[in-house]
């Protein structure tokens, strides 16, 4: 076959074929990444292209391969969902950056977080005075939480590291 007629093909079928096993493994493939998703969307997306690009690897090797991936992902997170040791590996935990209203500038430095992103994230939440937030924390996909109002209890930020100092 035409290496150029082979990327159409093999692309094609390739293409569906990752669409199915992403659909197939369920939203935790597609959700917000932390490192680990980070590293499957990456290792699915370098063997599309080799699909694409090499006339050397079939379609059923790269069905396998997406395949493998998927099932590695979801034995993974199945195990994290079971095993401390499994989820403390594979994500970090949230970090408390502000609360309420002083900086933690131990922890924003460990994170490489400066004031302004903070600043940034409060504004986005629709909030102009830094002294009216309880907390904010750096989550384990890299987003800002912004808590603008305590309650009686802080159950929210259960496992937040940072907490237990303040």
């Amino acid at each position: 076959m035409h290496p150029i007629m082979h990327t159409i093909v093999v692309g094609i079928l390739s293409y569906l074929v990752l669409i199915i096993v992403l659909r197939v493994s369920g939203k935790r493939t597609l959700s917000k990444w932390n490192a680990f998703d980070f590293v499957t969307t990456i290792a699915l997306g370098s063997i599309l292209a080799t699909a694409l690009t090499s006339t050397q690897v079939s379609l059923a090797q790269s069905a396998t391969a997406f395949i493998v991936i998927a099932l590695l992902q979801f034995a993974i997170t199945f195990t994290s969902v079971r095993s401390r040791g499994i989820l403390k590996l594979i994500k970090s935990q949230p970090t408390l950056l502000l609360f309420k209203g002083q900086y933690c500038d131990d922890a924003m430095q460990r994170e490489r977080v400066v004031k302004a992103e903070i600043l940034a994230a409060i504004r986005e939440k629709g909030m102009a005075d830094v002294e009216q937030v309880y907390a904010v924390v750096l989550e384990t996909d890299g987003a800002f939480s912004v808590i603008g109002n305590a309650g009686e209890h802080d159950s929210a930020l259960e496992g937040v590291e940072g907490l237990s100092k303040r």
